[in-house]
């Protein structure tokens, strides 16, 4: 045990970063950047991967849909956290996350060359969305082995800090997509983009992924782990002490329920729901929004590291409870502010000639299409089916006194039509003309207007998009050290993995699919922000009463 007793030492020992862990730091998290890179191209180029791969859809449900698949590889991350959880516990670090990089990159780089569904027709969505499982199972087992080799580099005290370079990368490799995208639609023009250049940030990852293996073929193997190797104390069954035994089992569901699935939502809300929410309820054009939130990002990304050295002084829970409570109690005004500030017009009609759809409740049924072949008949479900469809605020109004319903614009009412009536043909085109020139007249734009740099609106449009990024450092920051503290080095890799992807895979993943859905289901625009915020709070109420402070755990201590 003596060579066990000296590393602990020097672990425990305050001192300057060393030549070894600025590499693996280095490296660890270069590797994950362009990781998060792959994964997130799809999410930011959503709009264009519907109008590709889901054309026959309607394009509510062709959002919801491209939204689906793009959370099909969340949904996949907890299996591989799993899989490749056991491996990394078993085998060692190094090796695990050099596979899960290879998946990665190549599932990337065949999108590239997939035909869309005008070519292959159903088959195209089907390859693209065994892709994005192929990406979310490699990520599943990705981040655990990052957070975890970084973490068992760190001396004792500087685990937050050193971690929360790992925490940067999800932000970076998101805003290394925006730029790539940027640049590839300024340089071919937004229609051949749409046509094909979309598939050029695909191809590029093949290089990314050349210099990703690379890198990771140069790391050595994390000293705990290799310590635990040579001594013989390596779990021989990860899965069932991490998930079989009761004492390990409820750490991981306090860590999620009390950490990570707050996070998530935090997370995905402030770096991609609201870079959906410019685009499709506030009618900002698709360069514009990511000019903006790649402003924002470069802005608050130094955040992380803050946040992480802080977690070092003061702990990681009060750092992310504080992020879970600010989210909870602005998300609605900050919400707001955006729509006022990036696309005025639609504030002003929203407050002045308000949408409502007036029916006999029997007529008005939940307008959720997630599969797409849903039939809607009654004059309510068609309303409010068209409305969502363009991204128009609307409440509904339920009075049984009535017939027929009727859409109110304004002062304006527009009778509904049903499809079982008469004249149910012409009575649609009908229809959607009157609430098209009522919306029209009412002030509701069919887009936003220009917002030209360095305007006022530009500047508060930035520091809105800034604030929330800046609550997803708060929570993220130190998530990862917090993470490798609750648990033993035998089954560490393991048993974070599960909670952080459950969490981020499901709570997270979801969270754009989820939210546009109650939108389209209520009718107004704000409404899919309840599931964040009930998400975020619950985080707040158990990890306050439950959940430990990890700040002074010795990773390094016999297990």
């Amino acid at each position: 045990m003596a060579m066990a007793g000296s590393q602990h030492h020097r672990a425990a020992e305050p001192r300057p970063m060393s030549a070894e862990e600025k590499r693996v730091i280095f490296a660890s998290s270069l590797g994950t950047v362009f990781e998060w890179y792959d994964f997130y191209l799809f999410g930011v180029m959503a709009g264009i991967i519907a109008n590709s791969f889901f054309t026959a859809l309607d394009p509510a449900t062709r959002d919801i849909f491209t939204l689906l698949a793009f959370a099909a590889g969340f949904a996949v991350r907890p299996f591989g956290a799993i899989v490749f959880g056991r491996l990394g516990d078993l085998v060692g670090r190094k090796y695990t996350f050099l596979i899960t990089i290879l998946i990665m990159g190549l599932s990337t780089f065949l999108v590239a060359f997939l035909p869309t569904y005008k070519t292959w027709g159903i088959a195209a969505p089907i390859v693209l969305i065994a892709l994005r499982l192929l990406q979310g199972l490699a990520l599943g087992g990705e981040y655990g082995g990052a957070a975890t080799y970084v973490a068992e580099h760190a001396p004792h005290g500087r685990r937050g800090a050193y971690t929360a370079w790992i925490q940067t990368t999800a932000t970076v490799g998101l805003m290394l997509a925006l730029m790539v995208i940027l640049g590839t639609r300024l340089y071919v023009g937004e229609k051949e983009f749409a046509d094909w250049g979309w598939r050029i940030p695909y191809a590029v990852s093949g290089i990314l992924l050349a210099v990703s293996v690379w890198i990771r073929l140069k790391l050595s193997e994390s000293p705990a782990f290799a310590r635990m190797k040579s001594e013989g104390k390596t779990s021989k069954a990860p899965l069932t002490e991490s998930f079989g035994q009761w004492s390990n089992l409820k750490i991981v569901i306090l860590a999620l329920l009390g950490g990570t699935a707050g996070q998530a939502v935090v997370w995905y809300t402030g770096q991609f729901y609201t870079l959906f929410f410019l685009q499709s309820f506030l009618k900002v054009d698709g360069p514009t929004a990511n000019v903006l939130i790649a402003i924002s990002l470069i802005i608050g990304t130094p955040f992380f590291l803050l946040f992480g050295s802080l977690s070092d002084r003061i702990g990681r829970k009060p750092i992310i409870m504080a992020g879970c409570l600010l989210a909870v109690l602005t998300y609605f005004p900050l919400f707001k502010a955006l729509t006022l500030y990036a696309n005025p017009k639609l504030a002003a009609a929203i407050q002045t000639s308000p949408v409502t759809v007036v029916a006999p409740p029997k007529n008005c049924g939940l307008i959720l299409n997630l599969t797409g072949t849903a039939k809607f008949t009654t004059g309510c479900d068609l309303s409010r089916t068209y409305l969502s469809n363009s991204g128009v605020n609307y409440d509904l109004v339920e009075d049984a006194s009535l017939q027929q319903g009727y859409v109110k614009v304004g002062d304006k009412q527009i009778p509904t039509y049903a499809a079982n009536q008469p004249d149910a043909k012409d009575a649609k085109p009908r229809f959607e003309k009157e609430v098209r020139e009522a919306l029209n007249a009412a002030g509701y734009p069919a887009k936003a207007d220009p917002i030209p740099m360095g305007s006022a609106n530009w500047w508060m449009i930035i520091l809105i998009l800034t604030i929330m990024v800046i609550y997803v450092t708060m929570v993220y920051g130190p998530i990862a050290a917090m993470l490798v503290e609750l648990f033993p080095t035998r089954i560490r890799y393991t048993s974070m993995s599960l909670p952080y992807h459950i969490g981020n895979g499901w709570f997270g993943g979801f969270l754009p699919a989820v939210s546009f859905s109650i939108v389209a289901a209520q009718g107004n625009i704000y409404s899919g922000l309840w599931y964040p915020i009930v998400i975020a709070a619950i985080t707040f109420v158990v990890g306050t009463l439950f959940l430990k402070e990890t700040k002074d755990v010795d990773i390094y201590k016999d297990d």
